[in-house]
């Protein structure tokens, strides 16, 4: 069974190893990598399967691959950084380094609600296209001229893809550098692979119909998920307008180039896992910075979402929304992706893992791949 995935595995951690190549056995993975840091050091980095089925290239070593929203902690912390740096701290209000958000009755925004999805501007009101995305300062314009859409402040729903732009607006405008581009001077370049760079990434793929339909139990036992359904069914809800636009496939290269700051970031495991790893470390940020940026601000049934969800100052906590096994649900912080992808640290535990695989499952069709290798990784602690 270990034959399938490639890399290398402390002994410790076999069972990581074991579920993983059990994934592609039974044929929940097509492409994937998972990579794990312990106590500082790198224990796992495993790779398998197909990067792009069409020409049948294999996953390599150093295949990037879009983690969708697992982007979100990595803009936070960039964020986070520009704060730190500039003494000022989550309370501050949006309008004092960004005076057009004010208008429309965003006068009293903070950088907190943007980080925790409070500030009620989860959709983009008039359809955008890739083209437009690419232009962080037109797309935080076009922010900046709407009307929240529920109190700032008062209820808290995810902001799939506006996040980004929102709280990538402190970051252009404090540093001067888009988010790719700060990520890359200051975690490392190889955490948000560059235009030149998106040619190697892997191809996103779906399993048969058959395979992404829900579970029968969970829409029939839990209203909230009855809600996030009927929500799917809907083009004009809130999940749906706030997902869909801008518009682009993630197997585009001109979505990939285009850094999207909210779910766009193009990488490899290794490489998420070794930033949550240094972010423990204090080596990002100072250790009291980040401890009071994982330290959980909003929880409870979440606008869009309809299932609860929890977050810190950018970072999910374990939630329906973020399903982690009891090992970790303490004292984990990140933020899983779309289809399947993973990324966290712990600070009690020093651990960091990635993972993120090719083909888009989801959890309420049953999907357990990161599930299992986090139980995996923590049961080897």
């Amino acid at each position: 069974m270990t034959d399938s995935v490639a890399g290398t595995c402390d002994p410790a951690f076999r069972e990581v190893r074991e579920v993983f190549a059990a994934s592609f056995a039974d044929g929940q993975n097509r492409g994937a990598a998972v990579a794990v840091f312990a106590g500082g050091r790198p224990v796992v980095d495993l790779w398998g399967g197909v990067a792009d089925e069409r020409s049948g290239r294999p996953w390599s070593a150093d295949t990037p691959c879009v983690a969708f929203s697992c982007t979100k902690a990595v803009t936070a912390t960039a964020a986070l950084l520009v704060m730190e740096r500039a003494g000022t701290g989550p309370e501050e209000p949006v309008r004092r380094w960004w005076p057009e958000f004010a208008a429309h009755g965003k006068h009293a925004i903070t950088v907190e609600d943007l980080l925790t999805h409070r500030a009620g501007l989860p959709v983009f009101e008039r359809p955008l296209t890739k083209f437009d995305a690419a232009d962080p300062a037109a797309m935080a314009a076009e922010l900046a001229g709407q009307a929240p859409v529920w109190e700032p402040g008062a209820k808290h729903g995810y902001h799939a893809l506006t996040f980004g732009w929102l709280v990538g607006e402190l970051v252009r405008r404090r540093s001067g550098r888009t988010v790719p581009e700060f990520v890359r001077e200051h975690f490392g370049a190889e955490l948000w692979a560059g235009p030149d760079e998106i040619s190697r990434a892997a191809r996103l793929g779906f399993p048969p119909a058959a395979q992404m339909e829900w579970r029968t139990e969970d829409l029939s036992e839990n209203p909230a998920v009855r809600r996030l359904a009927e929500a799917y069914r809907d083009p004009e809800s809130l999940l749906m307008r706030g997902s869909t636009n801008p518009t682009g496939s993630y197997n585009d290269p001109t979505v990939l180039a285009g850094g999207w700051p909210g779910s766009g970031m193009v990488t490899t495991p290794r490489a998420l896992a070794r930033f949550y790893r240094d972010l423990i470390r204090g080596d990002l940020l100072r250790p009291e910075t980040l401890r009071d940026a994982v330290r959980e601000r909003v929880r409870g049934a979440d606008e869009i979402l309809a299932l609860d969800s929890a977050f810190a100052l950018g970072y999910m906590r374990p939630s329906p929304n973020f399903r982690l096994p009891k090992s970790a649900r303490a004292t984990a912080f990140g933020h899983p992706g779309a289809g399947g992808s993973v990324g966290l640290g712990d600070l009690e535990h020093d651990l960091a893992l990635a993972f993120i695989p090719n083909l888009r499952r989801e959890g309420l069709a049953g999907d357990r791949r990161a599930y299992d290798l986090v139980a995996a990784a923590y049961a080897a602690l």
